[in-house]
């Protein structure tokens, strides 16, 4: 029984993770750096290890010590003041434009009682497992890792849930297993309620992305998200106009029937920065109800949304990694 041996003898994954050997009495101790890797996958590698390195000739007991570095996790907050100003869209975008530049990305789909992102994101079908009363979230095509009340009820059935009980869900999708994820989005439901409260005052959020329409009636309310946000002193990442334009599919010619530029004005007067214009196309709709996000391609319509993920890239950058 020797240290080569024994290095020799293990799995392929643990390659260049095991950081030290030690052998006493028939027994082999092994210290792992298990960092990046989720629970599930930590156990299994350390189950792996174990088996091998057990049938070393002179190894009678293996013991696993997992060690890691604390991923530091950032949650961005992505909130508007009404409904309908295609918040969920955004953040689904948003989380593929951002792993597709490497980011380590999550969505929670705080908005309990109206939960989209599982059809955004082509995941309905995927159903996150527990471990411990854990939630493990599930691995979209797309690269994100996504956690929804839509996963966890029966296809159009209705949450009428209390305060406390949205607050309870919320805390579970966030405290999951989220293994090496650094970017948590939280796409939020409408308004300054329940939900918002809970996530500012247990998961303080690094920053919040504001989504709005360019019309004015909906410019008062994203007033109203950003005011909450500044009570709770959480840095607003930037304002992002939805619907800014709509392109004649026939005959090209560019309309504003919400009005346009409201939103970079707004930004301007509020004294926050403004991301980008999201246009009213058709194509953005069709995709989005296939559960193919836009910004998963490189088709004209997906850049968009790749401007806007480049301007909260960079705000993350500038704010600490």
């Amino acid at each position: 029984m020797n240290e080569q041996a024994i290095r020799e003898a293990l799995p392929t994954q643990a390659v260049g993770r095991v950081k030290s050997v030690t052998l006493k009495d028939k027994a082999a101790t092994l210290v792992v750096d298990a960092t990046g890797l989720s629970r599930r996958d930590a156990e299994a590698l350390e189950a792996a290890i174990r088996e091998r390195v057990e049938r070393v000739e002179g190894v009678e007991t293996a013991r696993v010590a997992l060690m890691a570095d604390k991923v530091t996790r950032r949650i961005i907050a992505v909130g508007s003041g009404k409904g309908g100003v295609g918040k969920s869209t955004l953040t689904a975008n948003l989380a593929v434009a951002l792993a597709r530049m490497g980011r380590k990305v999550g969505v929670v789909d705080a908005d309990i009682y109206g939960p989209s992102q599982p059809m955004l994101l082509n995941a309905s079908s995927m159903k996150p497992q527990a471990r411990e009363k854990t939630l493990i979230p599930v691995e979209s095509e797309f690269g994100v890792k996504l956690l929804s009340m839509g996963q966890l009820i029966e296809p159009g059935k209705a949450i009428a849930w209390r305060g406390p009980m949205v607050g309870s869900a919320l805390g579970q999708m966030i405290e999951a297993d989220w293994g090496d994820t650094e970017i948590l989005l939280a796409d939020l439901p409408p308004g300054t309620g329940d939900v918002q409260l809970t996530m500012l005052q247990k998961f303080r959020p690094a920053g919040a992305v504001i989504v709005t329409t360019p019309q004015d009636l909906a410019l008062i309310d994203a007033t109203r998200a950003i005011d909450l946000f500044r009570q709770a002193q959480v840095p607003i990442v930037g304002l992002v106009e939805n619907m800014a334009g709509y392109v004649c599919p026939h005959c090209g010619e560019i309309s504003d029937p919400f009005g346009s530029g409201g939103a970079e004005a707004a930004a301007r007067a509020l004294g926050e920065d403004f991301l980008g214009r999201i246009p009213l196309a058709m194509a953005i709709r069709i995709d989005s109800d296939i559960g193919q996000p836009p910004a998963a391609n490189n088709q004209p319509h997906g850049q968009a949304f790749t401007t806007v993920a480049e301007g909260l890239s960079a705000w993350l950058d500038r704010e600490g990694g």
